[in-house]
């Protein structure tokens, strides 16, 4: 096998992959199957783009590869180009977290110190 047929072979799993897991498709045709075949096991494996990829890189290693052996490591190879090629174009907004400071408690004016008690009384009964 020659390596732009990997290549394309690649590019097609993660092309079919992500229009199943993540696109509505023409006529919200896409959208309309997820939806159809709910939580059960069939819509957690549309919802996981890892898990699809690998019953879509299937076929795809199946008609690429010339012998068996070389069929069997084409499945998990095209998947895994898929897999990256999706972390490589996903842009993932996260909210970084809020900064939060810790403040000494000498800083701290709610609280009252000892200190300062006995500071008052001392200046209150002379």
């Amino acid at each position: 096998m020659q390596f732009y047929w990997f290549i394309l072979g690649a590019l097609a799993v993660w092309r079919v992959t992500s229009l199943f897991t993540s696109e509505a498709g023409p006529w919200n045709l896409l959208l309309r199957l997820r939806t159809w075949v709910g939580p059960a096991f069939w819509g957690s494996l549309l919802d996981c783009f890892y898990c699809l990829s690998l019953w879509i890189a299937l076929p795809v290693a199946i008609g690429l590869g010339a012998s068996w052996r070389e069929k069997v490591f084409l499945w998990p190879a095209l998947s895994g180009a898929a897999i990256l090629l999706e972390r490589v174009t996903v842009h993932v907004h996260t909210v970084p977290a809020a900064p939060y400071y810790y403040e000494s408690e000498e800083t701290n004016h709610v609280l009252r110190s000892e200190i300062d008690e006995a500071e008052r009384g001392v200046s209150a009964n002379s």
